[in-house]
């Protein structure tokens, strides 16, 4: 009964622990765990050796160091002391053992191999111990080895081999075994998150980028009558404004060109088209004050048409002056 209470015992910690939202390995966790063990005697003892099943609840007190009591019962063990006390020297003996052990674990928490050893004290309780009719009890020192193998941050499966000596009857025994438990409940240290080095940032060169001077343009168009050099009444505002662009942009200058149609003959035409670039020319210096020397004036005649001098139309496109003007935007 007392194996099923603590086996019962075992198991429903691995419950109870596996209904734990957050399990992790660490200072503070508590490791339950349930173990078989071979049990082997001191020869002295007259006992065969024997199977230990029970269970163990550990306290990590730092993520290294753990404090652990346990509890197992013993099966098929039996006296052996037939050549005393013949039928009666065989016997099943029946009992206990629980231990108080500090264990040191090395590695780290997580998921891996973890070497570990133990050290502590036991006290066994044996009954049917021939030629005793009552109940054998022995203090012990304990040390052990082995190894846990977590195979996630809270389950693991553990080896072990512990040596125990009876501080009563100077005898040395010894166990090998198998456990199964949970880990639950601790704090392991989290690894600081690694500060990314300040990536150096080249200073950004502007590069000066010359501007570039947007250009600005005035054109001209003067028309005249048939066979005439006069300047129109409605386009003295245009040479008006040609003049205040030159005025505006003192480093240009001009030339005027005066055109005809195609009737009559090229040389009339060709003096005609002169007196016309000749009048505005005037206009644009004796009236609207353009320096003399910025403004020239030549003749085309009839040579260069920008209409069909076929029509009456055409023929009053080409009897003009044209001038163009054009300067750096400032």
């Amino acid at each position: 009964m007392k194996l099923k209470s603590t086996l019962g015992l075992a198991i429903g910690s691995l419950l109870a622990a596996s209904s734990f939202g957050a399990f992790a390995q660490g200072q503070g966790a508590v490791e339950a765990e349930a173990f078989a063990k071979r049990y082997f005697t001191d020869s002295v003892r007259d006992m065969s050796n024997g199977n230990l099943f029970g269970g163990s609840v550990s306290y990590f007190l730092t993520e290294d160091v753990s404090l652990g009591l346990s509890y197992g019962e013993y099966h098929d063990i039996r006296s052996d002391d037939r050549q005393d006390f013949g039928a009666r020297g065989r016997k099943n003996v029946k009992g206990n053992l629980s231990s108080l052990d500090a264990t040191y674990h090395f590695g780290t928490p997580g998921v891996g191999l973890r070497p570990f050893v133990s050290a502590g004290v036991g006290h066994q309780s044996l009954s049917n111990l021939t030629p005793r009719t009552g109940r054998d009890h022995t203090t012990f020192g304990n040390v052990g080895a082995g190894a846990k193998y977590y195979f996630t941050e809270n389950v693991f499966a553990k080896a072990s081999v512990d040596g125990m000596y009876g501080f009563d009857n100077n005898q040395a025994e010894w166990m090998a075994g198998v456990g199964f438990g949970v880990n639950f409940g601790g704090s392991t240290k989290t690894a600081a998150a690694p500060v990314a080095e300040p990536v150096p940032v080249e200073p950004v060169v502007y590069e000066e980028v010359e501007e570039v001077a947007e250009a600005v343009r005035v054109e001209l168009d003067v028309k005249f009558d048939f066979d005439k050099a006069d300047v129109k009444q409605d386009s003295y505002s245009d040479i008006e404004n040609l003049a205040e662009f030159m005025k505006q942009y003192p480093q240009t200058a001009t030339t005027v060109e005066g055109h005809t149609d195609s009737t009559g003959n090229a040389a009339y035409n060709q003096k005609l088209s002169e007196r016309r670039a000749a009048a505005v020319r005037d206009t644009l210096v004796n009236q609207y004050g353009v320096e003399a020397d910025r403004v020239n004036a030549v003749g085309y005649g009839k040579d260069r048409p920008v209409a069909d001098n076929a029509t009456n139309e055409g023929r009053a496109i080409n009897r003009r002056v044209e001038a163009s003007v054009e300067a750096q935007a400032q």
